[in-house]
């Protein structure tokens, strides 16, 4: 187990931020495995955000309930970090439900273990602030395409950035994500086939 964390604790300082073998050796003790089978939930409405995942394998996403709807906010998937981010920074229940759509394999990195580390190490600090950041640009960029671009816009940047989203994921949440109902999807996609 502790070289398929040394593993995963370099795929994430590949994908986030270099760390040195120390670091990368902080990091994989820091690892706590999980694994979620389709349908699972990670988070449930109420639960405080204790673990930021990182997918190794398989496909989740961050959703919320209005007005009786389901309202898909993120996916996240192999080399991506899933965290409910206020919920995680305040320790306080979230509104948001974390979700497995495919039986998935994640590595939760725990928040206080984590928040007492960046207190004296540099490295991890560094690490956590370019996750922190790589999440919230993510998130600004999905709210600027639902406030500036047309439906068949946020298709085309979805099909462009995501494509695995649009390949994996149900549709009626790919709608939802999108702020579309299944048939302006349908519509949507059907006049991009080639």
């Amino acid at each position: 187990m502790t070289d398929k964390r040394r593993d995963i604790a370099r795929e994430i300082a590949r994908r986030y931020c270099t760390l040195t073998p120390s670091g990368i050796d902080t990091l994989s003790e820091l690892l706590v495995p999980f694994k979620a089978m389709k349908g699972d939930k990670l988070m449930k409405e109420g639960d405080v955000c204790k673990y930021m995942y990182y997918v190794e394998r398989g496909m989740v996403r961050q959703f919320y309930y209005k007005n009786s709807r389901d309202v898909t906010e993120h996916f996240s998937y192999e080399g991506r970090i899933v965290i409910c981010i206020e919920s995680f920074l305040k320790q306080q229940p979230s509104r948001l439900i974390v979700e497995a759509l495919e039986n998935s394999w994640l590595y939760g990195i725990p928040y206080d273990v984590l928040t007492q580390l960046i207190e004296n190490d540099k490295e991890i600090e560094r690490l956590y602030r370019k996750i922190l950041e790589h999440a919230l640009i993510s998130s600004q960029e999905h709210a600027d395409s639902q406030r500036f671009e047309n439906a068949s816009e946020r298709y085309l940047r979805l099909l462009k950035t995501k494509p695995e989203i649009v390949l994996r994921a149900p549709m009626v949440h790919v709608a939802s994500f999108l702020q579309m109902t299944p048939e302006t999807l349908s519509r949507v996609r059907a006049a991009h086939v080639e």
